[in-house]
C-alpha cells in the first residue's frame, strides 16, 4: 500500500522540466539583464525611439486610443555643435595654407569664433554697395571658396550682414538686403553644384551682429560682409583621418 501511495504522489506533481531548461533559462536572464544595461548607457535618437515603442505596441496589440497631434512633425532640424578644439587648430591652420595658395588670403578673412571656423567676405569681393546680385568677379572667388570647403566634414551656413544705414525702398531693410545676399551666395554655389546642398543654409541677420560700431564709413564697410560658417554636425572622429594632408600640417 505505501508503494502505491508514493507513486500516485508522483503521477499528480506532473512531469519535471529538464535539467538543461534550468541552465537555459538563467542565460536568457542574463542576456536580458546585460541588453538592458546597454540600453540604459546608450544615448538614444528620441524620435527613432518612439517610433519603435509605437511599432512594438501595434505588433503587440498595444494601441492607445489617442488623437494624432497635428503639431507633429517628421522634420527633424540636426544639432549643430561646435567644432572640438583638437580638430579646430589643425583644421584653422591648414586652411590658411590652402587659402595663401589659391590667393584668397587677401580677399578672405579666417576667423575662429565660437568653436566654428569663419571665412569672412567684405562685401566689395561680392557685392556692389546695396545691391543683391553677385558681382561677376565674385563668381571665381566662390569657385575657390567652394573647393576650400569641399573635402571638410562640416556643415557651412552661409551668412549675410549689414551695416545700420537705411537700404533701398521703404519697403526694404538691411535684414532683406543681408537675407537676400546669403541666398544669393546659395543659389549660385547650387546652380554650379560646387557643394551638396544638404550641407548649406543661409540666414541674414541685417545690423544685429557688427563687427565694429556703424559710426564712421569704414567701419559700416567691414559689418557689410558675407561669412561662410563651417560647423560639425556629427561624429567628427569618424572622418578625421581624411581631413588634413599630413604633409601640409604645423605644429600646435
Amino acid at each position: 500500500m505505501a508503494v502505491k501511495r508514493k507513486k500516485k504522489n508522483r503521477e499528480s506533481n506532473g512531469p519535471s522540466a529538464p535539467a538543461w531548461m534550468v541552465t537555459y533559462s538563467d542565460m536568457v536572464t542574463l542576456l536580458l539583464t546585460f541588453f538592458v544595461l546597454m540600453l540604459s548607457m546608450a544615448e538614444m535618437d528620441k524620435v527613432k525611439f518612439q517610433r519603435a515603442v509605437v511599432s512594438l505596441q501595434g505588433a503587440f496589440g498595444i494601441m492607445e486610443n489617442k488623437p494624432p497631434d497635428e503639431t507633429q512633425t517628421d522634420v527633424i532640424v540636426p544639432e549643430i555643435e561646435p567644432i572640438p578644439l583638437e580638430m579646430l587648430q589643425s583644421v584653422y591652420r591648414k586652411m590658411l595654407l590652402d587659402l595663401q595658395k589659391l590667393e584668397l588670403d587677401e580677399d578672405i578673412e579666417l576667423v575662429k569664433d565660437r568653436g566654428a571656423i569663419v571665412l569672412r567676405i567684405k562685401e566689395k569681393v561680392l557685392f556692389d554697395l546695396g545691391s543683391t546680385r553677385l558681382k561677376k568677379q565674385a563668381e571665381p572667388v566662390l569657385r575657390k571658396v567652394a573647393r576650400l570647403v569641399k573635402p571638410l566634414p562640416f556643415q557651412v551656413r552661409i551668412e549675410g550682414h549689414a551695416d545700420s544705414q537705411p537700404f533701398g525702398a521703404l519697403d526694404q531693410t538691411n535684414w532683406d538686403l543681408s537675407a537676400q545676399r546669403a541666398i544669393g551666395v546659395v543659389k549660385f554655389i547650387a546652380q554650379n553644384e560646387l557643394l551638396s546642398l544638404d550641407r548649406l543654409s543661409a540666414v541674414g541677420y541685417g545690423d544685429q551682429k557688427p563687427l565694429v560700431p556703424n559710426d564712421t564709413p569704414e567701419n559700416r564697410a567691414l559689418n557689410r560682409r558675407v561669412e561662410f560658417v563651417l560647423e560639425t554636425g556629427g561624429d567628427y572622429r569618424q572622418e578625421l583621418p581624411f581631413l588634413v594632408d599630413s604633409s601640409d600640417q604645423l605644429p600646435f
